[in-house]
């Protein structure tokens, strides 16, 4: 290694200084012509420009980085550590990833010929004002030549007066941060780029951290953050998405920096080596990586259908659900509501009581046309429910045959009016198989096979789930709610047995949620056959045949019991996980009496269980029991590991299976509420004494839409898919856009499907747009075989369709890593 004397020259940036950096671009692009940009003036943006004739990336074959240690401050003990590990990183490793360093404090090396040799500059710690305007523009020069950038724990803080080099580093430091090392977690998000592949999902180390005056999220690709709750961020704290490494491609070049590094220790770690070494790799050119996956500007957001025609719903029913087919087609669902010039029938004594239409389009996007494929018609036209103005009944999921390409067939989830029954106010819930003609895109309604079929209660609304999903092995999974009232519980748990109907409970989800012998308030796993009927898949809940308690008392369709209105899941096909949401009661704060605040929630579900409705949520947290004779005062907390079910409804096991705790969970409060518990495992329920283990979490007005896992599709020649950094993140979102949900998430492989919090959330509100004219009311959101991602906006209002209800398509147009395959430092063959 060599290194250079020191240089402290401070001298102002000028005019003539600009124009010799002319000089100096034209050295590091081997000739070509270019004319100098002037610096511009403190917090201004650039507004001069280099012209470049021939463009050519600096160095070569012969890979040389530049540490650059220069500062305006006092000498940092950290720089002889960090000159030290870059040195060992480029000696070591791969022959092909192997590089040169030289170290300097010199300033003036930026305007000498010979920085066009390196194929990478190291702003290592630094501080102040230390280029002069001709030393600056050099460095410009060299950017834009395609040179790489590495900047490190306090290079955030050099040239402070220049708006370009806020922007090569990407974020300046906020006064009022902390000034001492502490220990923190670092959430790696990214999982493909070199510089945090192989770091752990949750990297506990001791840094100094620094915090940001401006958040740059979504304008630089962040591959980490640090965890605040896991040390002292100080009095100007980022928040929950606090970036702590990032990239982008930025002036011509390539540029990463990292807010790690504030200590001479941190140079001897493996892992933080570890980091340094991907970084070095990309901005040297020796490998290719996106730093472009999570910039906003790089996605599109696009309606693809128009308003309905007056009077028809020629483009759109109530958006209720959708799929994606093999081929690139959209098939998304109308519930039943219709336009609201549509008659709605309320009084029972009519034979068209809530009777409506379950519309199902298909949009094609090589056409881009919409066709209305056919209409059921269901009981689901608003009537009914308690305040008879409402009905979460009709249309309620759809999903494709595997082998949809061949035969057609498309399985509808629906509650056919036709088999209402008016005195009982109850009907038939069914799950049935059609056959699309795959020229036409129209329904044969003729062709339904009825797969399976249970009885619904429809004198009081709400909880009819819907979601529909396969695995990897043919077993189709269909989410179905409790069929249980909101109301005559406070909005606690919905276990009061006393309101009924011609004796038929409508209050107490102990007779469906939590009732081994009823399909509702369940995720049931069955595999449909060729000829319409299905079997019971090994591994369900319950064989159906259990000895306990009398026999009879179970059924073998259920995976999943305990959830209370699930109306979006997914199946990861690569790990056959499910992923679920289910909408949380009323209650909009925890109660010492009653229990907790309303959670909606979402669990990424690896095996079959218990998941706690009505008797417990979140992270095992109890409801209090309440029975006859006056369900009014409570009895005893439920016992999450050994729940009871001693509804007098209840027709099924009394013993239940122990709950199993969830993934995500959400009150108005914020995300994932946590609650100190006395002796006997009950939380004490005061918000005063609530920790929020997901910060990045918040509630009000809301109701979870469960979204899918993406899965990157390399040899896929799309240019519209979404980049590998989205691989294996799960998507979870809620109907309302405020400070709900819309992110994606990693979940922990060690930890997933047995209560583990998720170690990471991107917030994906910039990319599906929310707001007046965005995607404001999210209803389903699937990934389509392109890695175009498809969106449904249910509209403006309820149980009806407007002309906000909408099916959008969003887009990647970042285009491909970086640098090019032609520019690699050294090809492949060598």
């Amino acid at each position: 290694m060599q290194r250079t004397p020191h240089h402290r020259s401070r001298a102002r940036r000028g005019t003539a200084a600009a124009v010799a950096a002319g000089a100096l671009a034209a050295s590091l692009l081997g000739g070509a012509e270019a004319t100098a940009r002037p610096y511009p003036e403190p917090s201004a943006p650039s507004t001069a420009s280099t012209t470049l004739s021939l463009p050519s990336p600096p160095g070569g074959a012969n890979v040389r980085v530049l540490v650059f240690h220069a500062s305006a401050t006092a000498e940092s003990p950290v720089v002889d550590a960090g000159i030290e590990a870059i040195e060992k990183i480029g000696a070591s490793g791969p022959a092909a990833q192997r590089f040169r360093v030289e170290a300097t404090d010199d300033a003036s090396v930026f305007t000498k010929p010979r920085l066009g040799k390196f194929n990478a500059v190291v702003f290592l710690t630094g501080g102040g004002d230390v280029l002069d305007s001709e030393q600056e523009a050099g460095l410009e020069a060299f950017m834009e030549a395609g040179g790489g950038f590495l900047g490190i724990h306090d290079a955030a803080r050099t040239e402070p007066y220049s708006s370009w080099f806020t922007g090569l580093v990407g974020a300046r430091p906020a006064a009022g941060g902390p000034a001492n090392v502490q220990r923190a977690t670092v959430e790696v998000g990214d999982r493909t780029h070199p510089a945090t592949k192989d770091l752990p999902l949750q990297w506990k180390r001791p840094d100094k951290w620094l915090n940001w005056a401006q958040n740059p999220s979504g304008d630089v690709h962040t591959v980490a953050r640090v965890r605040e709750s896991t040390y002292q961020p100080g009095t100007s704290a980022n928040g929950w998405d606090h970036p702590v490494s990032w990239c982008r491609d930025y002036d011509g070049g390539r540029s990463f920096y990292t807010g790690m590094g504030g200590t001479a220790d941190s140079y001897t770690e493996t892992d933080f080596r570890d980091h340094l070494r991907g970084a070095l790799l990309w901005t040297t050119r020796l490998v290719r990586a996106d730093c472009k996956a999570t910039i906003t500007a790089n996605y599109a957001a696009e309606r693809v259908t128009q308003p309905n025609q007056p009077g028809q719903s020629d483009q759109i029913g109530e958006p209720h659900g959708l799929v994606t087919a093999p081929d690139g087609r959209v098939l998304y669902i109308g519930r039943g509501g219709g336009d609201n010039s549509a008659p709605v029938v309320t009084d029972w004594n009519s034979p068209d009581i809530g009777k409506g239409q379950g519309q199902i389009h298909v949009y094609d996007p090589k056409t881009k046309k919409v066709t209305l494929a056919g209409a059921l018609t269901v009981f689901g036209n608003k009537g009914g429910g308690d305040e008879l103005v409402k009905n979460e009944e009709g249309l309620l999921g759809i999903e494709l045959d595997p082998a949809f390409r061949s035969n057609g067939w498309v399985y509808l989830h629906y509650t056919p009016h036709s088999k209402i029954n008016r005195d009982t106010r109850t009907a038939e819930r069914r799950v049935s198989r059609f056959t699309l003609d795959l020229e036409t895109n129209k329904l044969d309604l003729a062709s339904e096979k009825v797969l399976l079929k249970w009885p619904v209660q429809i004198h009081s609304c709400c909880h009819a789930g819907g979601g529909m999903a396969w695995d990897s092995k043919g077993n189709l999974y269909i989410a179905t709610g409790d069929n249980n009232s909101s109301r005559f519980s406070d909005g606690y748990s919905g276990n009061n047995p006393e309101p009924n109907f011609k004796g038929v409970s409508f209050a107490d989800a102990r007779r469906t949620a939590g009732n081994t012998n009823n399909l509702n308030g369940k995720i049931l796993r069955i595999h449909p056959e060729p000829d319409g009927t299905y079997t019971l898949p090994e591994g369900n809940l319950f064989t159906g045949e259990e000895p306990d308690e009398g026999g009879g008392k179970t059924r073998g369709e259920i995976y999943v019991m305990g959830v209370r209105n699930p109306a979006r899941i997914a199946v990861d096909q690569k790990t056959d996980i499910l992923y679920a949401g289910w909408v949380g009661p009323d209650a909009g704060a925890p109660s010492t009496t009653w229990g907790p605040a309303k959670y909606d929630t979402f669990a990424a579900i690896t095996r079959p269980g218990n998941h706690g409705w009505p008797y417990c949520m979140g992270n095992n947290q109890p409801y209090r029991d309440r029975n006859l004779p006056d369900p009014a005062k409570p009895l005893g907390w439920y016992d999450c590991a050994k729940p009871k079910n001693e509804s007098p409804n209840n027709d099924g096991l009394v013993n239940l299976p122990p709950v199993t705790p969830n993934t995500i969970w959400y009150a108005p409060q914020g995300g994932a509420p946590d609650f100190p518990r006395d002796a006997n495992g009950v939380p004490s329920y005061k918000i005063a004494e609530q920790k929020l283990l997901l910060p990045w979490l918040k509630g009000g007005g809301q109701a979870t839409m469960n979204g899918p896992v993406y899965r990157f599709d390399a040899t896929s020649e799309s240019t519209d898919k979404w980049p590998a950094y989205w691989d294996g993140k799960w998507f979870v979102g809620d109907f309302y856009d405020g400070d709900q949900p819309r992110h994606a998430v990693l979940t922990d492989p060690k930890t997933v499907g047995k209560g583990g919090l998720p170690v990471h959330a991107e917030n994906l509100k910039k990319i599906v747009p929310v707001g007046a004219n965005g995607i404001r009311n999210l209803m389903d959101w699937k990934f389509a075989p392109d890695g175009s991602l498809y969106v449904l906006d249910y509209g403006r209002g309820f149980f009806t369709s407007d002309a906000k209800s909408a099916l959008w398509r969003v887009t990647y147009k970042g285009g491909e890593a970086t640098p090019a395959a032609a520019d690699l430092a050294r090809k492949a063959e060598q």
